[in-house]
């Protein structure tokens, strides 16, 4: 990879990760890019889950007033989410996509409206089982492809978890990056990566998951829900559109 590819890599990965952690949209924006750098879609697919790993990372790092006090909550809900996200990995290497890509963008418009719905001061909790189940099902999808998967993410936590929009958002990046770090391992043992553009990308991702959270926390009351909402549901337009006009 020249210099120049490099470089527009690690600059891509700094936006997406930004978006990321703030709109859970990283892979709409890495994904298309990879392919417009001529990677074959799986390849594509591979690549942009090892080199998401570091949002999480960043985003852990930039996370951390948000996520004091919440390390008994990530020790119970990290394993179910490591789970999804092995199972998706699984999955996308040995099943065809096009289930997913007909189920997906029905799962993200469903989790956005719930996103615009008002809490409800009754949330499920992070021992019942119902909950748990979601989790395991939406990382499935992060570990699979993962578009828009961090609104999947985000709206199950906000049933589960009585906490601030800013809060949700920092579990949210927690377990959504668990679920990337189980399936980019499998990847990197038995996908086709493309280390040269992974290592730019993972790069400016990690700078991009540290940025965010900041950008985050200084948007008022439910504007995080509402514009996570707003940009799922233009994603599942698109995805559906791409899908069904086949």
């Amino acid at each position: 990879m020249i210099v120049g590819e490099a470089l527009g890599l690690l600059g891509l990965g700094v936006a997406a990760g930004v978006v990321s952690t703030v709109v859970s949209l990283a892979s709409v924006v890495s994904y298309p890019a990879l392919l417009a750098f001529g990677l074959p879609p799986l390849t594509a697919n591979v690549t942009n889950t090892v080199a998401l790993v570091f949002t999480g990372i960043g985003a852990a790092a930039g996370s951390r007033p948000e996520l004091a006090g919440e390390g008994r909550r990530v020790l119970a809900l990290g394993p179910v989410a490591a789970l999804g996200g092995a199972t998706g990995a699984f999955l996308l290497l040995v099943t065809p996509a096009r289930t997913f890509e007909l189920i997906a963008p029905w799962l993200i418009a469903m989790a956005s409206l719930l996103l615009v719905r008002p809490p409800s001061g009754r949330p499920h909790g992070e021992h019942g089982v119902l909950g748990r189940v979601a989790l395991f099902a939406v990382t499935i999808y992060v570990g699979y492809f993962g578009a828009a998967g961090g609104i999947l993410v985000f709206a199950v936590l906000t049933a589960m978890l009585d906490r601030s929009a800013v809060k949700l958002n920092a579990m949210k990046n927690v377990m959504a990056g668990l679920a990337n770090a189980v399936a980019a391992l499998g990847f990197a043992i038995f996908g086709p990566v493309d280390w040269g553009a992974a290592l730019p990308l993972a790069a400016g991702f990690l700078v991009g998951g540290w940025a965010g959270p900041k950008i985050a926390r200084r948007m008022p009351g439910h504007s995080l829900r509402y514009l996570a909402a707003a940009c799922g549901l233009a994603v599942a337009i698109k995805l559906g559109w791409d899908s069904y006009a086949r």
